[in-house]
């Protein structure tokens, strides 16, 4: 077993040693398969955005697609360093991305709050740089709000899920919670790929524990 591959894996690079910049970004190059409509900025203005990391994107997505008042998702790279990012760029732990699903919800219909029950319910919080079998610093669990009041409702329902793992004999969450950095979109295969290809992986795996939210 090749220990330092591993280790690279599990570790963030800095801006000193994460990949250039490219300087052509990547934009989805079809409209929403489910919402049929642009996947790109401005969004509408009774839309609330947070950027959700929960491993494997594809199923983070569809996940995400099902909930009652969302009402746009796109996956995509952020919280790391390197510009308009490659999927290959990403997956070579060079660049401190996490793999993302960008949320808009309609806060008339739903609250952050519930979709964030689905998050913490939906993945296992506590594995570091990892989802599974999935290895790698792009597969860590990550919330990025976009306003103050989301950071905190972010916080309290992290500290909340901490309560109900620490009962049930898991360890600490290491879910990065942080205010919005940045976000490239992937390729448009990425995007709604288990609309595409409904057989296709999906990674995700709960710790069978109840989120009190």
């Amino acid at each position: 077993m090749d220990w330092f591959s591993i280790r690279k894996k599990h570790t963030l690079v800095t801006a000193e040693t994460a990949l250039p910049d490219r300087n052509e970004a990547l934009t989805p190059g079809h409209d929403h398969l489910i919402y049929g409509r642009s996947m790109l900025p401005p969004y509408a203005t009774d839309e609330q955005i947070v950027y959700l990391g929960m491993g494997c994107f594809w199923g983070a997505e569809r996940r995400m697609w099902q909930q009652e008042g969302v009402s746009l998702t796109a996956v995509g790279y952020g919280g790391g360093i390197t510009k308009n990012p490659t999927y290959e760029d990403v997956c070579s732990g060079k660049t401190a991305h996490v793999e993302l699903v960008m949320v808009a919800y309609q806060p008339a219909v739903t609250s952050l709050g519930a979709l964030l029950k689905v998050f913490w319910e939906a993945h296992d919080p506590t594995q570091g740089m990892r989802q599974g079998n999935d290895l790698g610093t792009q597969y860590r669990s990550a919330i990025y709000t976009t306003t103050d009041e989301q950071l905190q409702v972010a916080q309290a329902s992290c500290e909340a899920y901490q309560a109900g793992l620490s009962a049930a004999g898991h360890g600490n969450i290491t879910t990065e919670i942080a205010p919005f950095s940045n976000f490239f979109f992937a390729e448009e295969y990425h995007q709604q790929y288990l609309h595409k290809n409904p057989n296709g992986y999906c990674g995700l795996r709960g710790t069978g524990v109840s989120c009190a939210v």
